[in-house]
């Protein structure tokens, strides 16, 4: 039986304010449709705790995920036979490597009951607490309850209190649905324990109250002190990033590295009609695409249109290319390489004829302007948007002290200079020009990898909105939204970046315990780079 899930937005509402005639026919009629809708609700049993979907074997595990056979074994091996207590385990590794979906697929083989909790949906603690409870205690939120939460638990002593209860009810339901498995001589018991999932765990720490949740959380294991319950946590950042003076019993680690262009090759081949064809196309497109990002969302996002453009020369798609073949298909694809690797990010730029027709709308009849214009702006090398921005990022994070980033990047959108009328003093003046001195003599500041992050964030949020000197119908720059954010690999845009002696990394700071960056690169670059990018770097650069 399929069982229709009824949303919020679909069921009747009554006008809060109606006559008593027009009350009287429908509203009986109202709830009388509501009340069937929600008996037709099944109760929520054990099994609903039970990933869904057709059972897999290990097997097809390890061959869905290309090099991850040997982190799949380890949690296997960690999680044990049926019933076997266990450590908590800490699942981390970058984004895009399969950590989620490892873990789910392996409980959908394990047959073992869990609690996913999302911390980036579950965005506070309150909202965590009362996830993991309703779906503990088999409570779905319908009409019927007013769409409310099984408890409401605001405090973290109330929530372990609450858990323990409702972990206790749930492992002995299982127990006795073990009791019964083994009574009829069956198979296939799903056992009596049960697991926490914690993922995108990473995200606590930005929380409000992140310095009491993550203890807490930590401490699970020995405030409940129960061998039924497991706990895994899944995050993007290593285990060091949660470390306190704090004691608690530490989760083993699991590392999950970055994929190697021979397995995301596996992976993108899946699915395809013409794999042959398909590989060819991977021999000259992937190596320049791997180099700025690996994560597989954001390859076959940017593969996709290539693809399309590498098989335009072809009448018949399901050809088997030969090494003639090969080659003019890659001269027809080789001018089109360059021009998409600005356009791997989700920080987009306007397509060249459309920067054309703007530059020609704004200087019309002044070609002078123009060509000082383009020369002001041509860089000497290649780079992608996203990387420009990363640079202009930790060019402004040496540049601008730490204390004045909040006023700098506020809703405003950066200091207003017009707005300051008054004529400074000759007494101010010389303090200018000696704090000038100062900065010169000591040069660039270093900032840590957390504030660069942040300053790359809100420049390119700024870029995002129209300036009032473009027109209105102008795209510009943008992020697509969604639940990665900014969905390019910066860290390794970063390496490249001091490969490139752009930005150097320092030594960690004895006090934070964090590794320093600073930006080598001298002001008329940073502005050859912003003009590039029709960045107003100058509205966000802090003069003394």
């Amino acid at each position: 039986m399929q069982v229709n899930y009824m949303d919020k937005d679909e069921s009747p509402q009554i006008p809060r304010r109606m006559t008593r005639s027009s009350a009287s026919s429908s509203a009986s009629t109202s709830n009388n449709v509501l009340a069937a809708k929600v008996n037709s609700f099944e109760p929520l049993t054990i099994d609903d705790l039970l990933v869904g979907g057709n059972a897999t074997s290990l097997n097809d595990i390890i061959s869905n995920f290309p090099g991850r056979s040997n982190q799949i074994l380890e949690i296997v091996r960690l999680l044990g036979p049926l019933n076997s207590p266990m450590l908590p385990l800490f699942v981390y590794g970058g984004s895009s490597t399969g950590k989620t979906s490892i873990i789910l697929q392996l409980f959908r083989h394990l047959n073992r009951p869990l609690v996913y909790s999302s911390c980036r949906t579950c965005y506070n603690q309150r909202i965590l607490f009362e996830s993991i409870l309703n779906q503990l205690l088999l409570h779905r939120k319908d009409a019927s309850n007013g769409y409310s939460n099984a408890k409401r638990c605001d405090r973290p002593s109330d929530f372990v209190n609450f858990l323990r209860e409702a972990l206790t009810n749930v492992v002995n339901n299982l127990k006795e649905k073990s009791r019964k498995f083994s009574n009829k001589m069956t198979h296939g018991g799903i056992g009596n324990m049960i697991y926490l999932v914690f993922d995108n765990f990473q995200l606590v720490r930005e929380w409000d109250k992140s310095s009491t949740v993550l203890p807490l959380l930590f401490n699970l294991y020995d405030l409940l002190k129960m061998p039924e319950v497991g706990l895994i946590f899944i995050s993007s950042t290593s285990p060091d990033t949660f470390y306190s003076n704090m004691g608690y019993v530490e989760p083993i680690p699991v590392y999950f590295t970055d994929y190697t262009e021979c397995d995301i090759r596996q992976i993108l081949l899946k699915n395809q009609v013409n794999q042959k064809l398909y590989s060819s196309f991977l021999d000259v497109a992937l190596l320049p695409l791997c180099r700025i990002t690996r994560q597989i969302g954001e390859l076959s996002t940017s593969l996709k249109p290539l693809y399309e453009k590498y098989c335009e020369p072809l009448t018949d798609k399901g050809a088997v290319p030969n090494e003639d073949m090969k080659r003019r298909l890659f001269s027809h694809f080789k001018p089109h390489v360059a021009s998409s690797l600005s356009e791997t990010f989700k920080v987009s730029s306007l397509p060249s004829a459309e920067v054309e027709t703007c530059k020609e709308k704004k200087w019309k009849g002044n070609p002078k302007r123009l060509q000082q214009s383009e020369e002001m702006g041509d860089l000497d090398f290649h780079m992608s948007t996203s990387a420009k921005y990363l640079l202009i990022s930790a060019f402004l994070a040496s540049r601008n002290p730490a204390t004045l980033d909040a006023s700098l990047f506020d809703s405003k959108g950066g200091s207003d200079n017009r707005k300051r009328k008054r004529k400074p003093s000759m007494k101010v003046m010389e303090q200018k020009e000696s704090l000038e001195e100062e900065l010169l003599m000591k040069g660039p500041g270093t900032f840590p990898l957390e504030r660069l992050l942040a300053v790359f964030q809100c420049i390119v949020s700024v870029a995002d909105e129209p300036s009032d000197e473009e027109e209105q119908n102008d795209d510009g720059l943008g992020i697509h939204g969604g639940n990665g954010g900014l969905v390019s690999d910066v860290l390794l845009q970063l390496s490249s970046l001091c490969n490139a002696n752009l930005i150097l990394k320092g030594r960690s700071c004895p006090i934070e315990g964090s590794t320093r960056y600073r930006a080598t690169i001298s002001e008329d670059l940073a502005l050859k780079v912003a003009r590039s990018l029709k960045f107003p770097l100058s509205k966000y650069l802090y003069r003394r």
